[in-house]
């Protein structure tokens, strides 16, 4: 039976391999789209697919519409006053998306009032938050490893925890029963969620564990860490399944397709790698011209947002572009 398993596995692994194989070479077209002043940090789908928000260091935030083959910019969100550095939507509103911000303050806003809904002083200056599974809390991690857990109806603190070690990026598993972060020191820390009680640290990388991401199924997670490697892992055994080892520069962001069968990871290398998650197989990579800072695929097609650290413009290199691309249009598009 085993050996039947393994086969219909690869055997299905394969044709999957092929679809996409076949998919992309129609569809490897790469737009960029004007979105900001200053380098963005950050792309973020609504769980509808309908728009796309970016966060960036220029202190905004801005959204755009999906049509068809290109984004359209909807609207520029201003009241930060320093960089916006990471942001995410509501789980299931696809209205609202919260941005953190060196400003000491988290901000959601609403689409369609195209207005601040809320503002939320927090301790520090914030580089990373998340919005719980079941859309009711928000967790944000500042530059002195503190974690605040935000109650997203009254905008109020629930828990405060501070870390003896450097906090990375944060998460939720998609269970909504456990909290994860992942460590300089190249663990990822496990929380049962809502007590907060350490349930285990796992030794994963040998440097610094950057980046983490659950896939939409809810079968695995993967972490990113400057070691330069990406690794799969199984959520209900906590052991890796396997290591992605394409790049050669520490991983800054990870994005698994809405199918949880893609996994896309980058770096400073001058492309993204595309892996087929059962298999690690490179599916394909896009190419960059410059580092990749943060990467989302859309949550219903194999569309791929992206931005990377542009210069303006051959002569005046100082000027970043701020701009925001999208792979996997058609080639005729």
């Amino acid at each position: 039976a085993y050996k039947i398993t393994k086969f219909t596995v690869s055997t299905m692994a394969s044709q999957y391999y092929q679809e996409m194989q076949e998919s992309f070479k129609n569809n490897n077209k790469s737009r960029e789209f004007p979105a900001h002043t200053a380098k963005v940090h950050s792309v973020a789908w609504s769980c509808d697919g309908r728009r796309l928000a970016s966060g960036s260091f220029d202190k905004t935030a801005s959204v755009f519409v999906l049509e068809k083959d290109r984004l359209v910019k909807e609207n520029n969100y201003r009241g930060h006053g320093d960089s916006v550095d990471q942001l995410c939507w509501h789980p299931t509103n696809p209205d609202l998306f919260v941005t953190a911000s060196g400003d000491k303050t988290i901000r959601i806003w609403d689409v369609r009032t195209t207005k601040c809904i809320a503002t939320v002083n927090t301790k520090g200056e914030n580089i990373n938050i998340c919005w719980s599974p079941d859309g009711q809390t928000i967790a944000v991690g500042n530059k002195d490893d503190v974690v605040t857990f935000i109650d997203a109806k009254t905008h109020r603190s629930r828990a405060e925890e501070q870390f003896k070690f450097e906090v990375n990026e944060i998460s939720w598993n998609n269970d909504n029963d456990m909290f994860f972060l992942t460590n300089g020191n190249g663990c990822i820390n496990i929380l049962s969620y809502p007590e907060l009680k350490p349930i285990q640290s796992i030794n994963a990388h040998p440097s610094n564990c950057i980046c983490i991401k659950f896939d939409p199924t809810g079968k695995y997670f993967a972490t990113g860490s400057a070691d330069a490697l990406v690794s799969l892992w199984d959520v209900e055994e906590l052991v890796c399944v396997r290591c992605f080892s394409r790049l050669d520069w520490p991983v800054r962001t990870l994005s698994f397709s809405h199918d949880g069968k893609m996994l896309a990871s980058a770096s400073e290398d001058h492309f993204i790698d595309i892996a087929e998650v059962e298999t690690g197989e490179k599916l394909w990579e896009v190419q960059c011209d410059s580092p990749t800072f943060t990467v989302a695929w859309h949550p219903k097609r194999p569309l791929l947002a992206y931005a990377c650290d542009d210069k303006e413009g051959k002569y005046d290199n100082n000027r970043e572009a701020g701009t925001v691309k999208l792979f996997g249009l058609p080639n005729d598009s």
